[in-house]
């Protein structure tokens, strides 16, 4: 299976749930796709997708490929693909993206660099930017 097709089923699969009703805080390192409907504070490590459900509610910064939110997020939102706010979402912190997607009624506040870098690591890439 050629890579951009097998990173599409990774990211199809739910490997870790936070489910609604449940809280947790610490770290979470996850391969694939984690999805939240409880509460969540701390650290999350992903290189796959994560989604924020309606009821979910995350406390920290989110890195990963494809981030989905639906939920609240009181933090910063790192995407090396995309990120796509639903019309339930409300975020408090800043996006950093290639492609953003925006659903009529979200409640956003923070700002946003959409960047479609060509040129190697996403990050590294914006780090360079913002010391120019």
């Amino acid at each position: 299976m050629p890579p951009k097709e097998k990173e599409k089923d990774n990211l199809q699969i739910i490997n870790s749930i936070v489910g609604e009703g449940s809280e947790l805080k610490g770290e979470f390192k996850v391969k694939g796709t984690l999805r939240i409907d409880g509460v969540f504070a701390g650290k999350v490590f992903n290189d796959g997708k994560i989604i924020v459900s309606q009821t979910g509610h995350v406390k920290t910064d989110l890195k990963g490929a494809n981030i989905v939110i639906g939920g609240t997020v009181e933090g910063n939102v790192y995407a090396t693909y995309q990120v796509t706010l639903l019309k339930t979402a409300k975020l408090m912190g800043d996006i950093i993206t290639p492609s953003l997607v925006v659903e009529e009624g979200v409640v956003f506040e923070g700002n946003c660099i959409i960047n479609k870098s060509e040129d190697g690591d996403f990050f590294e890439t914006l780090k360079k930017k913002k010391k120019e």
